[in-house]
């Protein structure tokens, strides 16, 4: 099965927490100034779950940037690893594709109960410990955990199929609304990096709440806009395409409603839900977010420094209404 499971001797090991927790903090906060003596914003940074993904890069990077006292949250995928546990248990995947034309998972009862096995249980958890063998002081979450991720339960969608539009009955998914970003910060301020998966929390419509579905990408889009952080979404390829076939054509960077229109039109199959996410974050107060190569040496600074698709808040429309289907 897919999974999360680097060897961590091949993982930087970095020194472990001070006892001294004045004088930790007083450094960690030291370390969070810019240059222009402003604090440098948190970094949200979201690893894929595809099979071409491999974490180890992003693992020692980010061990590297919280050693110098930068606040990380890591949100992660893994559609692929659930797929191969739903087919393991001999029940076929269900993906629908909504009016608006984005390909998203249909969440029935028995894909959610996977769900929570396979993302806040055995992904979660390998991602942990690689993170803490790797000398970051790692806490795993899942949405749910002290509401972190929570919006209205959406239990039926909206769907298109034979060129008709209709409406599928029995989902398990939902909208993030609301973000526990005290639960986050008071974490960070106490030197913890959490790992954070779905699912989250989903309110019913008679007040009770139940685990839910949500999208990896737009997850960490609310968790980066919640905080005010920079968003890196690190994926298999290097970026986003303006031919989607041809890596020469990479977009480096858009700072304009018209150059981020053109990512938009540039954008196919899962890159379309990046975009999406991306546009969420800004939204929510996101400074920038960076679309790049999860499988370079040290990818998050990398895209920090470039690489990959820079969006800048600047590209977006404040007039520009975003499509709010298709969470999956």
């Amino acid at each position: 099965m897919t999974g999360y499971t680097t060897d961590a001797r091949d993982v930087r090991i970095s020194e472990p927490r001070a006892d001294d927790q004045s004088t930790e903090s007083a450094a960690h906060q030291a370390n969070q100034l810019a240059t222009d003596g402003g604090r440098r914003p948190p970094v949200v940074v979201k690893i894929g779950g595809a099979k071409a993904v491999d974490p180890e890069g992003a693992v020692g990077d980010i061990a590297e940037l919280v050693d110098e006292g930068r606040d990380v949250v890591v949100v992660h995928g893994g559609s692929t690893a659930v797929d191969e546990t739903l087919e393991r248990m001999e029940i076929e995947p269900t993906y629908v594709e909504t009016p608006g034309g984005v390909t998203g998972r249909f969440t029935d009862e028995e894909t959610i109960e996977v769900f929570e096995m396979v993302m806040a249980g055995k992904l979660n958890t390998e991602l942990t410990t690689l993170f803490r063998n790797a000398g970051v002081d790692a806490i795993g979450l899942s949405g749910v955990d002290g509401g972190l991720l929570s919006g209205p339960r959406k239990s039926a969608v909206r769907v298109l199929e034979d060129g008709k539009k209709k409406i599928k009955r029995g989902d398990h998914s939902g909208k993030i609304t609301d973000v526990n970003d005290e639960l986050l910060t008071d974490l960070l301020a106490d030197s913890y990096t959490p790992i954070v998966s779905v699912p989250m929390l989903g309110e019913n419509k008679d007040g009770s709440v139940t685990p839910v579905n949500a999208d990896a990408d737009r997850s960490a889009a609310a968790i980066a806009g919640a905080l005010g952080g920079e968003l890196i979404m690190l994926t298999d390829v290097t970026g986003i395409y303006e031919d989607p076939d041809d890596p020469e054509t990479l977009i480096e960077s858009a700072s304009t409603p018209a150059e981020l229109a053109a990512v938009k039109t540039a954008a196919e199959g899962f890159m379309t839900k990046k975009v999406m996410a991306a546009t969420e974050a800004l939204d929510g107060g996101s400074p920038a977010v960076y679309v790049a190569d999860a499988n370079s040496d040290a990818p998050v600074t990398d895209a920090l420094g470039g690489s990959g698709t820079t969006i800048h808040r600047s590209a977006l429309d404040a007039t520009e209404d975003e499509p709010a289907e298709a969470d999956q």
